[in-house]
This record gives C-alpha cells, structure tokens and sequence, in this order.
C-alpha cells in the first residue's frame, strides 16, 4: 500500500520534534525532511491548527502540542502492564510509605507510564508521560541491566554523583544484576534515593520497571536492604501475575 506523502511528512515532522529539546525551527525542519520551506511552513501550520504543535512566538521555534499528551495518555490508559501493575504499584506504596512508579523503555529512555503518590508531605513523584534517563535513574538501569536495551549514546551528567563513563556504568550494571535490584542515590535528582526492579513477562522478557523514590533522609542506607527487599518481594509477584516463572 503507498503511503500518503503529506500524511508521512507530518508524522515525521512530529517525531523530528519529539527529539528536539529546544524546539525547531522552519528552515531546520524543512532541511531535515528534505522538502521547501513553504511545504514545512504548511505542515506546520496544519499541526498546529488541530493542537498538535505549537509555535513559541518570541524564538519562533516550534514545539509538541498539547494535543500530543492528550494522545500519549489515551494510550496509556489502555496499556496492559498498566493495569496489571496498578495493584502492585499501590501496595508498593502502602508498604514503603514512598511513591511508587513504573515505567518502560521508550525513545532509548525510562517512561514512566503510571505511579501511586506517597501520602508523606515530602514525597518524590513523576508525572505519568515523563521521560527520564536510563544510565542514572533506579527503574532506567533496572531496564538496562536486564533487558536488551542498548546502552545511551551519551551518559550526561546530572549531578556530581551520575557515572558518565561506559565502563564504570557496565561493572554497575553487573553489581545490578548481581544483587537483584537497581538505585539512583542523588544521581539524577539532588536529595533524592530510588530503587527499582525489572518486570518479567511469560517470555521471560523484561517489559518493564517498578521501582519507589523518596528523599535521601528517608530512605536512608539503613532502610536500603529491607526497601530493596519488599521492591523485588513485589516486582516478582507482578512478574508472576504476567505468568513469568523463573527456571
């Protein structure tokens, strides 16, 4: 079947966009998708019209849309990891007492695709549909260490606490593998601990990554053991709700 050309330019325009940080301009994306300038104008013009991108009128940069995130949450909102995790992720919660997230891997990134906040006053919580990095983030090196997700281009730094050379990050992620669970202390988030576990499917696959985050002064190094120990208690018995059984 051909492709609508005008349909298939929108579609990458939109992914062209989702890659860009700072947002792009007319003449960088008419570049990019090898087409004029008033063709990418048009197109820009046509995406924004229905809210899928979005002009910044002093840089003149375009941008995702708001129309984008109302789609991402539709999808969501149909995932079933989604809803054989709720459970597990409230639990999570209710043993810990810190918010408990899950997330995939998406765009060579962690995406956090649902949580369940901490009641706590101070508590660390992501919003659903939040991208976050695989090489410094607890749920991101538990997808890393154990799924066949290739290594990040490039490890930036975050804080002073983020490992940026590939050969300490892959004897970390051996320590991972090792000792059944992955955490972020500081490394991406200043005052800020995480630990997290893979999730397994019927394949033996991993789908996905439960994890908690909480403030270093809550999550102290004397709790670690017994808070990595009830993550991967409850990141098992999500694996085994999906019909995983380890061999």
């Amino acid at each position: 079947m051909s492709e609508i050309k005008s349909l298939a330019r929108g579609l990458l325009l939109l992914n062209l966009l989702a890659e860009a940080t700072n947002g792009s301009g007319v003449t960088e994306l008419a570049k990019q998708l090898d087409i004029n300038k008033s063709s990418a104008s048009r197109l820009l013009q046509t995406l924004a019209q229905y809210g899928y991108v979005e002009k910044d009128e002093e840089t003149r940069r375009y941008h995702l849309g708001a129309q984008v995130v109302v789609l991402s949450r539709s999808v969501l909102t149909r995932m079933p990891l989604r809803d054989q995790a709720k459970p597990f992720l409230h639990k999570l919660m209710e043993r810990t007492g810190e918010g408990a997230h899950l997330a995939i891997v998406a765009q060579g990134q962690a995406l956090y695709i649902d949580q369940v906040e901490s009641p706590a006053t101070l508590s660390v919580n992501t919003g659903v549909g939040t991208f976050a990095p695989l090489h410094c983030t607890a749920l991101g090196k538990s997808l890393l260490a154990y799924g066949a997700t290739p290594m990040p281009d490039e490890l930036q730094a975050y804080t002073q606490h983020t490992i940026t050379d590939p050969a300490v990050l892959l004897d970390h992620l051996e320590q991972v593998r090792r000792q059944g669970y992955a955490t972020d202390d500081e490394e991406y988030a200043h005052g800020v601990r995480c630990v997290a576990v893979p999730v397994w499917d019927y394949r033996g696959k991993v789908v996905g990554a439960i994890g908690i985050s909480g403030p270093m002064g809550r999550m102290g190094l004397d709790r670690l053991p017994d808070l990595a120990a009830t993550t991967a208690e409850i990141g098992q018995a999500l694996s085994d709700r999906l019909s995983f059984k380890r061999s």
